[in-house]
């Protein structure tokens, strides 16, 4: 008996957007308007490519960045959370399924002692490059037209899933804890006996009871969250039955 928790990041494991948060490294914490205006929308990695130069060229080093980062506030309830994940592993294996990027997830992690909490990380793929600069690539490529272009979260999962059936591993119940208009999408690829778990408030929340509305709702069950606390509830139960 097994359990998938799958998390998103940012507004869910921590309380703001790691991508924006960045911003404070800025001159006057704050980026030109022309770069803010830059963005298109299903191309945020790009755009976030633009910022990092941006940054870059006004000299902000690396440990800078990584100081700013580390200040990000974790959601109410999630260290707790996390802690009682972590004392469970034998049950509950963890991913994060994330439009982030590998480097300030893996700073965020580890600045708290996380990073052993979760089997596996899916985001975009970021390094320092020679001179300094911190630079991101997309995730994958993928052919699914809901999803923005450097990232589909279904197929993340699908691919996990299916890789650990390869080592014989299945999952009693799959949660998905989200925020985002992008955690739809792997959302409706669960089954009856999954949850989803949507931030109460935010555009998944939103999307799901507009689904449930039209009388097309998800297969899953739902329940919505506020602070992590009530996760830690569900888990209680779950591992309790």
């Amino acid at each position: 008996m097994k359990f998938l928790l799958v998390f998103d990041f940012d507004h869910t494991i921590i309380d703001e957007n790691s991508d924006t948060w960045i911003v404070k490294c800025a001159p006057e914490r704050k980026l030109p308007n022309g770069l803010r205006n830059s963005y298109q929308p299903g191309r945020w990695t790009e755009y976030m490519g633009r910022v990092f130069a941006y940054l870059g060229d006004n000299g902000v080093k690396e440990d800078e960045m990584k100081r700013t980062m580390t200040t990000i506030p974790f959601t109410t309830g999630m260290v707790d959370l996390l802690g009682f994940i972590g004392e469970n592993k034998e049950l509950f294996d963890c991913i994060i399924v994330s439009d982030s990027n590998t480097v300030f997830i893996d700073w965020i992690l580890k600045a708290a002692d996380f990073h052993e909490v979760f089997d596996e990380v899916f985001t975009n793929p970021a390094a320092f490059s020679s001179t300094g600069y911190l630079t991101v690539q997309n995730f994958h490529a993928h052919h699914c037209a809901k999803c923005p272009k450097n990232l589909c979260k279904r197929k993340v999962l699908k691919e996990f899933l299916d890789k650990q059936l390869e080592r014989g591993v299945s999952y009693t119940q799959i949660v998905y804890i989200g925020d985002g208009g992008n955690d739809l999408c792997p959302v409706m690829f669960l089954k009856k006996n999954d949850i989803a778990m949507p931030r109460q408030g935010y555009t998944l929340e939103k999307k799901l009871s507009q689904l449930a509305q039209d009388l097309s709702p998800v297969q899953c069950s739902v329940l919505v969250w506020s602070s992590a606390t009530d996760i830690m509830s569900y888990l209680k139960l779950l591992i309790k039955e």
